[in-house]
């Protein structure tokens, strides 16, 4: 049996290195969503992060839900209130191993509901690039911007939104984004979006343009991305990405291992109100 490793399942860390690691990478993630504008605070027993000029969930949400079954359900409908008052349509909580084993049950009485199942994984493999990318400039916001709305089906308001917090990221020096040109054509066929933070390097987001997937490009942006982490002071370069999806197999081909898994809960304003 690895000790290092779930008895319960091979393919992801033991709980308490699951629980470090996991720390780690949410510091990360949190420190990654406050840019620019963003606040980062404590509600009851989690860990809260808002950011109006973001619109993605990543950017708004809150996690490391650690304490007893009573101070973690009424944090629940502490954070009700708070992404009501900020505006958010929907409150969103990720349960990692920072947070209490019982989050299932207290979410399901307290009216959350578990809206995927996702993974974080870990960098292992430093794969052959053929250097394509470049580093993003202010021309290329725009295509970014329309390459992401299009994978995520965002508003135009929530276009504007990530345009601005996009345009922070250029000149944020933890942040890296990079893209890949489409030959002939004036515009890109691909970016990528990192961010490096305590030691903890994170490949935020990657988007090919759909016709020009499966040749190579998605490789080259997230290993040249991982690098460039690493050359930033990333000791170890993680992702997060829907469990047993397309994302976690193309990840896996690429040198990415599972280290462990992440529910997301999420509790609809509307519905409150």
């Amino acid at each position: 049996m690895d000790p290092l490793h779930d008895p319960d399942d091979e393919t992801l860390l033991d709980p308490r290195q699951a629980r470090e690691l996991a720390g780690l990478v949410e510091t990360a993630r949190l420190a990654s969503a406050v840019v620019r504008y963003g606040m980062r605070t404590r509600v009851g027993v989690a860990t809260v992060v808002l950011n109006q000029d973001n619109p993605l969930p990543v950017a708004n949400h809150a996690c490391a839900l650690w304490g007893t079954g009573a101070q973690v359900a009424g944090t629940l409908m502490e954070l009700e209130q708070v992404f009501a008052e900020a505006g958010r349509s929907e409150a969103v909580v990720y349960a990692s191993p920072t947070t209490v084993g019982e989050i299932e049950g207290i979410a399901d009485d307290a009216a959350w509901r578990a809206v995927e199942e996702q993974v974080v994984l870990l960098h292992r493999t430093r794969g052959f690039s053929r250097g394509v990318t470049r580093p993003a400039e202010d021309r290329d916001l725009e295509g970014i911007v329309e390459l992401y709305a299009d994978e995520t089906g965002l508003s135009e308001e929530g276009e504007q939104r990530l345009a601005r917090h996009l345009a922070h990221r250029f000149d944020e020096n933890r942040s890296v984004v990079l893209v890949v040109d489409d030959p002939g054509v004036d515009r890109i066929a691909g970016f990528v979006q990192g961010f490096v933070e305590r030691g903890v390097g994170l490949v935020e987001q990657v988007v090919v343009r759909p016709g020009r997937r499966r040749r190579g490009i998605g490789h080259d942006l997230v290993t040249e991305a991982s690098e460039e982490l690493r050359r930033m002071g990333a000791l170890l370069v993680a992702a997060h990405t829907e469990e047993g999806g397309t994302a976690q197999r193309f990840a896996e081909a690429i040198g990415f291992d599972v280290a462990y898994g992440v529910t997301a809960y999420a509790r609809r304003i509307d519905d409150l109100l």
